[in-house]
């Protein structure tokens, strides 16, 4: 066969592979979009964006009735989403561009922390205020957590500085850096070393902190700084913690605080259930976890790893509802859904196309509070253990096709493409490859014959 056939031929094959791949995937894919029976009430989500790196088009929205009932675009990011009892809307965000206020960084800068939004606003739904300070880079060093307080403080968590603080009328009240706990670079603001992602107010005097990756969770008095420590290190390999600008032995004892990968790798959004149990969004070990202290250690008392057909992926946000439900907010699968204790889904809802990357959800008008109902206790559901698709779940249910070593990479491409559709996952990217460099070289093969 002459080269330039032989070239066509192999483009032609490589094309089929590609289009043949893409096809498969998306006939067989499982419907994201499953309605419920009318009870569920209106959920707010806040949109990481839509963008390259997931830094722009982020977006507050309202899921209502099957659709988006306002939505509000203006930053390149949206994170935490909290509605106040005045209506408005409370969510941390981060935004480029801005000419004045940059500190010590160059003009345009970026920005990050809180706004207001009033979704009622003559016009449609706005920003009314804003509570914002400059940050070196628009990755890594956003405010992904903000909560409104008795008192009339705002306590934020800080990934430029990785701290939490409260804030009224733009002066700072008080301050937790985590450099009295954890072994701290010369300068924390160059480095995404904790990646502090979220603070939850367990009381007046105590926050629920998730240090990301540290794989911990700790639990902070006012005053008095941390009390309880979930996922404590307890030796063994600190791997997960080390590389990629994470934790390092600054100070040189030969140790860092890593927690056990296997219980919590990564996680976001915890919530407080009561004294002894939490709600976390397990993300890198790509599940929902609620975790029980016993004798003194944390584990696990129920797990979501899969729901509608669909195997969770890289989730980060799940709340207990006072249905006794969890809502869930799938962040890879572009998803947001709500689980009975033994995985059935009852609504689930896809994110908008512009859009798609969610970061968190709030079921209305309940939001999410400390204090919940447990699994797996007395007076509880009977939803201990790993939960389980009911025959009810809707969807085909399907493996993803997940290949050891390409996750990451799919992660990569996901962030450079967000438009991606959720069901391409690793197998999908192997065969695409091979696919590409098909055509690659079967073009090749015709040039250099033509030449």
């Amino acid at each position: 066969m002459e080269r330039a056939t032989r070239g066509v031929a192999l483009v032609g094959l490589s094309l089929l592979l590609l289009v043949g791949t893409l096809a498969v995937g998306a006939a067989t894919a499982p419907d994201r979009g499953i309605g419920g029976d009318g009870s569920e009430g209106a959920t707010l989500v806040g949109s990481q964006g839509g963008g390259p790196g997931w830094h722009e088009k982020g977006s507050v929205y309202l899921v209502e009735d099957g659709s988006i009932a306002w939505r509000e675009g203006s930053a390149d990011s949206y994170f935490d989403v909290t509605m106040l009892p005045d209506g408005t809307v409370m969510a941390g965000f981060m935004h480029s561009g801005y000419e004045s206020g940059c500190g010590p960084y160059d003009a345009p800068c970026t920005k990050t922390g809180f706004r207001i939004i009033d979704p009622d606003a003559e016009g449609g739904p706005s920003v009314v205020s804003e509570y914002a300070f400059p940050v070196r880079t628009a990755k890594n060093s956003e405010t992904h957590d903000v909560e409104r307080l008795d008192s009339g403080e705002y306590l934020l968590s800080d990934m430029e500085h990785e701290r939490i603080f409260t804030v009224r009328n733009e002066t700072v009240t008080w301050q937790w850096n985590a450099s009295s706990f954890y072994d701290a670079p010369p300068d924390v603001t160059k480095r995404d070393w904790l990646h502090i992602n979220d603070v939850d107010a367990v009381n007046q005097t105590h926050y629920l902190v998730s240090v990301r990756n540290a794989n911990q969770i700790l639990l902070i008095e006012r005053g008095a700084g941390v009390v309880e420590v979930i996922n404590e290190d307890r030796g063994g390999d600190d791997s997960s913690c080390l590389g990629n600008g994470q934790l390092s032995d600054f100070d040189g004892d030969g140790d860092v605080r890593c927690g056990n990968p296997e219980l919590l790798d990564h996680q976001h959004n915890p919530q407080w259930l009561g004294d002894g149990a939490v709600l976390v969004a397990d993300s890198d070990n790509d599940r929902v976890v609620e975790l029980h202290r016993e004798d003194g250690r944390w584990e696990p008392a129920w797990t979501l790893e899969r729901a509608g057909g669909i195997d969770v992926h890289w989730p980060r946000d799940a709340d207990r509802l006072d249905n006794g439900n969890t809502l869930v907010t799938d962040t890879l699968n572009k998803r947001v859904f709500e689980v009975t204790p033994n995985g059935t889904v009852v609504w689930s809802t896809g994110t908008p196309s512009d859009s798609p990357i969610p970061y968190e959800a709030e079921r209305l008008p309940e939001g999410e509070r400390a204090g919940a109902q447990q699994y797996g206790t007395a007076d509880g559901e009977s939803g201990a253990g790993t939960a389980t698709e009911a025959a009810t779940s809707t969807g085909t249910a399907t493996d993803s096709g997940r290949i050891p070593g390409l996750s990451l990479a799919l992660v990569g491409v996901r962030a450079v493409a967000p438009w991606i559709p959720f069901w391409f996952g690793e197998a999908h990217l192997a065969l695409s490859f091979v696919a590409i460099v098909g055509v690659a070289a079967g073009s090749v093969d015709w040039y250099r014959q033509r030449g």
